[in-house]
């Protein structure tokens, strides 16, 4: 399986094409109306920029407006599996979604409901934008974004979700959407697991997509260019736990004493 999608090249991200069991992502740019069902997947439509409205299950969510996501958090709205709705506006959305057995309600998140963390210290601070976390009414999607700062890291210490040691580890598919603010701009990811004989690092620019069937997958932004992703996860437990790199473990302990960076947060309204 190709492991990295490079933007221009792919059009969507299914179970069949990656290779596993639930997980599903797309980009959409609509202008105007369209309809559209659901099917047998839970459904998140994150609003990446401009604004619309959506019509499910009887009642109209309105979404945004949202000027880009380096300038705004983000708007998410979670439909239910066997769900038909109709969507207006002029918008760019990424829909992630789980193959599910449970029919859940449609759910509105606004900005001011994203639970914003700022995770890490010194050059591996972050900001997290938990959207579709555990706790949040749905069976199997999670849904999430980060920002690094220019020359910063991010997914680290390295960590991985692909075998099942509840509660320190869930196994959990995954994507990685990134997105940056200039054409030139660049980040590098690593995916390494000794146990399947991979160790790969890819330059990424925007649009681009990783999927992480395994493995541990660090992530960094080349200095010049704050980078954003949104992950997309995934799995028989609705859960975010994940194990560390044995050897690389012991980075967490050592900010305990280090400051963040100030520019983190990098987007706060």
């Amino acid at each position: 399986m190709k492991l990295l999608l490079r933007a221009g090249e792919w059009d969507r991200v299914t179970p069949e094409s990656a290779g596993w069991r639930y997980l599903s992502f797309r980009v959409e740019r609509f202008s105007g109306s369209a309809e559209r069902d659901t099917g047998p997947v839970e459904t998140a439509l994150v609003l990446l920029q401009g604004a619309c409205a959506v019509e499910a299950d009887g009642r109209r969510f309105e979404l945004g407006p949202r000027a880009g996501v380096f300038e705004q958090l983000p708007w998410t709205l979670y439909l239910p599996r066997d769900t038909e709705y109709h969507i207006e506006g002029e918008a760019e959305l990424a829909i992630a979604a789980a193959r599910c057995n449970v029919r859940r309600e449609p759910v509105l998140q606004r900005p001011d409901e994203v639970d914003v963390e700022i995770r890490g210290a010194g050059n591996a601070t972050r900001q997290i934008n938990n959207m579709i976390q555990p706790g949040f009414p749905a069976e199997r999607l999670l849904v999430v974004e980060v920002y690094t700062p220019a020359g910063s890291w991010s997914s680290y210490p390295p960590h991985k979700h692909d075998e099942e040691h509840l509660p320190e580890e869930a196994r959990l598919e995954e994507v990685y959407y990134y997105r940056a603010p200039a054409p030139e701009a660049f980040g590098l990811q690593r995916l390494y697991s000794p146990e399947y004989d991979v160790d790969d690092t890819w330059v990424v620019h925007d649009g681009d997509v990783l999927q992480v069937p395994y493995g541990y997958h660090p992530f960094t932004a080349a200095p010049g260019y704050d980078f954003y992703y949104l992950n997309a996860l995934a799995g028989d437990q609705h859960t975010m736990a994940a194990a560390d790199d044995p050897a690389l473990a012991w980075v967490r302990g050592s900010w305990a004493d280090m400051p963040k960076d100030p520019r983190v947060p990098l987007v706060t309204s």
